[in-house]
């Protein structure tokens, strides 16, 4: 364990983060079983001759602070964590918190109060700073997973610790034919999307701010999209967990929803004017992730997947959207879950999760591992 802890410390560190002599880099985290490597991160920093930071983070606290707060209460907590984000160049999260639904039994319009008031920092810390974020494996996590903790870090470091190198070169030709593209239709179950990626940028995400990592990301003209997309996977948001969603569009915007819990899904959605509108359209690619777990940072890379995000739009990918809200769901097009088409301008770039044209070949699970 301590050498692949090492092996994942060093690409964060010398990877993900290029931590640089004279650099602050805070390192936030939360979880007593990922001390290891946070204290594996702190040695690295210093050989890099970097001045390493920690903040311990817990959502059980979180939670019973959420319950009673005031306006003018998390205005202040976000002045004081923006101001500490500013003083850093680089950013480390590591997340291994024991109930992925600590913060069910929070209010809505308090979760939403929340989201809005700390936006300020969340954007400095994604536009400013050199970031990476990553879970840890716990007993929690594997619980998700169903498997057993000692499988499931096995499978862990194989998919954290891969050839991110290799698969950021190979991510080269899709984003060069997603810069080229205008029109996009995706089929599937339930399915029947089209819309405009034209003129917005095409990014590569190959290990340097998610962990795993594994896709290519762009976003919708705003007001392109029409059609019916359903959702396949379940998505834990807010410490609930969404299932069977259905979003029906008319000109970008989410006129109508189905889930297993209507009301629920429409507050999220009414969080601000942008949550009913996308901020990002992204494939996933890591060979090793295959199967849902309700973890966003797993399961936007499944290999064979898009996730379609209502809300709000990166700013290096910008179609216009702003949103406190950016819920990444996910769609798997591999047989198994039903399959399903990707076009772009008309021409079958992606079909039951497998790359059709010679240019994208290299993005299959096969070439990738």
């Amino acid at each position: 364990m301590d050498q692949r802890i090492k092996k994942l410390a060093d690409l964060l560190t010398g990877y993900s983060c290029d931590v640089q002599k004279g650099e602050k880099v805070l390192i936030s985290y939360e979880g007593e079983c990922c001390k290891p490597l946070v204290r594996q991160l702190i040695k690295n920093i210093y050989e890099k001759g970097g001045m390493p930071y920690a903040e311990i983070r817990d959502s059980a606290i979180t939670r019973e602070i959420l319950l009673r707060c005031s306006e003018e209460q998390i205005e202040f907590m976000n002045d004081c964590q923006l101001a500490q984000m500013k003083g850093m160049q680089a950013y480390i999260a590591v997340r291994a918190g024991s109930n992925t639904s600590e913060l069910s039994d929070v209010p809505s319009e308090k979760l939403n109060m929340y989201s809005n008031l700390t936006k300020s920092t969340l954007d400095y810390r994604v536009n400013k700073t050199k970031w990476v974020v990553l879970r840890y494996p716990n007993p929690s996590m594997a619980q998700l997973a169903n498997s057993s903790l000692e499988a499931f870090e096995d499978f862990y470091f194989d998919v954290c610790t891969l050839d991110y190198r290799k698969m950021s070169k190979a991510m080269d030709s899709l984003v060069d034919l997603m810069n080229r593209t205008d029109k996009v239709k995706i089929k599937g179950p339930g399915t029947d999307l089209s819309f405009s990626i034209k003129d917005i940028p095409a990014i590569k995400c190959g290990g340097e701010r998610n962990i795993p990592d594994g896709e290519v990301y762009t976003a919708p003209v705003k007001d392109s999209m029409n059609g019916t997309i359903s959702y396949n996977t379940p998505s834990e948001e807010q410490g609930f967990t969404y299932e069977n969603i259905v979003l029906k569009v008319k000109n970008g915007k989410i006129v109508k929803t189905e889930a297993n819990d209507n009301d629920r899904i429409n507050q999220l959605l009414d969080t601000d004017d942008g949550a009913r509108y996308f901020g990002e359209f992204a494939l996933g690619v890591n060979p090793y992730i295959l199967e849902p777990m309700k973890d966003t940072l797993f399961d936007e890379k499944i290999a064979g997947s898009f996730h379609l995000t209502p809300g709000a739009a990166y700013e290096d990918a910008f179609n216009g959207n702003v949103s406190s809200v950016h819920w990444d769901l996910v769609n798997i097009q591999r047989p198994e879950y039903g399959g399903g088409e990707i076009y772009f301008d008309g021409v079958l770039i992606r079909k039951d999760g497998i790359f059709t044209v010679p240019e994208l070949e290299c993005l299959n699970p096969e070439n990738l591992k």
